[in-house]
């Protein structure tokens, strides 16, 4: 039997690495990763104690998640910017993930084959890609690792309580929070344990159903006051934590406008959403790494959707009282999907693949042993339960195997998410801004101007086509695109950089230093934009300033040379005045001239 289990295991482990082998081969992609990863001076740099300062005190893109940013600043240090590693390192953490949830499983109810199924589903099924394939969704699978943990050493401390065990629940439930804070409600998850499989409810006698525990150990009974009381510090963290993200996100403006989205429609999409979260996790076709949020539901839609998820509930509180599993895996879904359903609004998706990874476990465990209980009912043997549940997994690792394929690169991903959704503004601008990279401009402007149908007032679509228009040498058309985006977003620093460039070529040097002084003031760390302001300046005659952001630009750039050109041109040969000293070997190397 032993030897049974560590083949299970070894088979979930090896078909998890057969449908996401295919990542070692795939890169970044511009959702995200470009801002956590590619372009992120911190996490390029490796681990240094600066960048672990900063990982502790940054709101950054509206998330305080300390652990998620020294995990891929390991990877830099690693791998560089070799995205095989970055993707290896998700791979093996969500292998982990399914292990652990094995593990947990096994341990709360004594049941090998069913915990293996849950896990054998939650390693492969379609809707664990995003987190998986995704680098900045590195919080996704080390949030769920330390959940995991805490999970396991909750059932420990459950079967023999102490004030170190459930200390040690909270040190794993506190790194999770730093990694993500979506285990904000992992201690209502305890809660719903404790009535099943643990039993450690006082008046539950039906308990001892299949949750006898591999070593015999039952847990010992409590009254509800007291298992509530004891999760208080637990559930405190997690207030603490939600209390820290919400005001990053409000700073970072992450947080969307109420006005845009009011209360009412928010919850029209929330319960929404919820039916639409079921009917993937049964049917996971169309699945996209954005799902844009509708003008509005139907009503019809929201009241079949609020109905729906109130039969849902009464049934599984119904049933519950035989099948307790089911009211726990019900409760473990709505409870755990709450942060990040949308009420409070994050972000412009109206739901996400990932937002399922660690929600979707109730699930599991509610629909596995509700097979189990009804096979048992229809006498069915264990050869035919195994082949159909071989069957089904077989076939969510399949269309899984499909899903990672389209996260291959930023083409293939957003191609797809326009294919399979419709409005999708924020799909059509970043496809834009791929094709432009790849210097297929008249595409790149047709997916921009597919973006400002969907959304007129969308800043980024307006600057991509203003690039467009800049390098099809149509600089008074890339100066209007240019002076809409500022328009729509003030702090947009790479609209105010480039219109600040476009002026400067049309020989409108006081506009264009406003406007790259606006660049700079936005991002002081770009070397890039301290030379542009540097060329504003020395156009002007103010030689000491323009000398000043040339300097600062070599500084933030040692191996700047047209930064240390520009310095050289403008005499400063020995530059002790800035602390840095001039290199004549990459002054050389200056901006090629054009021949005579």
């Amino acid at each position: 039997m032993r030897n049974r289990r560590v083949l299970i295991s070894l088979g979930i482990v090896a078909a998890t690495l057969l449908v996401y082998g295919q990542l070692m081969h795939h890169g970044f992609v511009d959702l995200d990763d470009t801002g956590y990863v590619v372009e992120n001076p911190y996490v390029r740099a490796g681990l240094t104690m600066h960048g672990v300062a900063w990982a502790f005190t940054t709101g950054y893109l509206g998330y305080w998640m300390p652990l998620s940013w020294l995990s891929l600043m390991a990877d830099s240090q690693l791998y560089g910017m070799n995205a095989g590693g970055y993707h290896l390192t998700s791979l093996c953490l969500h292998i982990v993930n399914a292990l652990l949830l094995l593990f947990v499983l096994r341990a709360m109810t004594g049941a090998f084959w069913r915990s293996a199924l849950v896990a054998a589903l939650f390693a492969l099924h379609p809707l664990r890609v995003e987190s998986v394939a995704w680098v900045a969704e590195r919080k996704d699978v080390l949030s769920t690792f330390f959940g995991f943990l805490a999970l396991g050493s909750y059932v420990a401390y459950a079967r023999r309580p102490c004030a170190r065990r459930l200390a040690l629940v909270g040190v794993w439930l506190g790194l999770g929070l730093m990694a993500k804070p979506m285990l904000v409600t992992l201690p209502f998850v305890f809660l719903l344990l404790d009535y099943w499989p643990l039993g450690r409810l006082g008046y539950c006698a039906h308990q001892p159903d299949a949750a006898t525990p591999p070593d015999g150990r039952t847990s010992e009974r409590r009254t509800l006051s007291h298992l509530v009381i004891e999760k208080i510090p637990l559930a405190a963290m997690g207030a603490a934590a939600s209390g820290v993200t919400v005001m990053f996100a409000a700073r970072a403006g992450a947080v969307a406008d109420p006005h845009v989205h009011p209360l009412g429609s928010r919850l029209a999409n929330a319960v929404v959403s919820y039916v639409r979260y079921l009917g993937k996790a049964l049917w996971p076709t169309d699945l996209a790494a954005f799902y844009p949020y509708p003008e509005r539901w139907p009503a019809w839609q929201v009241l079949g959707s609020v109905l729906l998820l109130l039969a849902l509930g009464a049934l599984a509180f119904a049933a519950g009282r035989r099948s307790p599993y089911l009211r726990v895996g019900w409760l473990w879904f709505v409870a755990t999907l709450l942060p990040v359903i949308g009420v409070v609004q994050a972000g412009e998706q109206a739901m996400a693949d990932r937002f399922t990874y660690f929600p979707l476990v109730g699930l599991f465990v509610a629909v596995v042993w509700s097979l189990h209980d009804l096979a048992r009912r229809l006498q069915m043997r264990a050869p035919a339960l195994g082949a159909c549940a071989f069957v089904v997994v077989a076939a969510l690792g399949f269309a899984s195997w499909r899903q990672v394929a389209y996260w291959k690169d930023t083409e293939q991903l957003l191609t797809h998410a326009v294919r399979v959704t419709s409005g999708n503004w924020l799909a059509h601008n970043n496809l834009g801004g791929e094709l432009l990279r790849q210097g297929r401009v008249d595409e790149a402007i047709e997916h921009f101007n597919h973006a400002l149908d969907i959304y007129p007032d969308y800043a980024d679509p307006e600057f991509g086509l203003g690039v467009a228009m800049a390098l099809e040498g149509r600089t008074n058309e890339a100066i209007l695109h240019y002076t809409q985006a500022v328009r729509l977003e003030p702090d947009f620093a790479n609209a105010h950089n480039n219109l600040g460039l476009a002026l400067l070529s049309q020989g409108q040097v006081g506009p264009a230093v406003d406007h790259l002084t606006q660049a700079v003031r936005l991002r002081p760390a770009s070397a890039e934009m301290h030379f542009n302001l540097g060329l504003g300046l020395s156009r002007r005659g103010e030689k000491q300033e323009a000398i000043a952001h040339f300097s600062r630009a070599v500084r933030l750039k040692p191996d700047f040379a047209e930064a240390h050109h520009e310095l050289a041109a403008a005499g400063a040969t020995t530059h002790e005045d800035f602390g840095l000293p001039l290199k004549p070997e990459l002054a050389a190397r200056s901006v090629p001239r054009e021949a005579p």
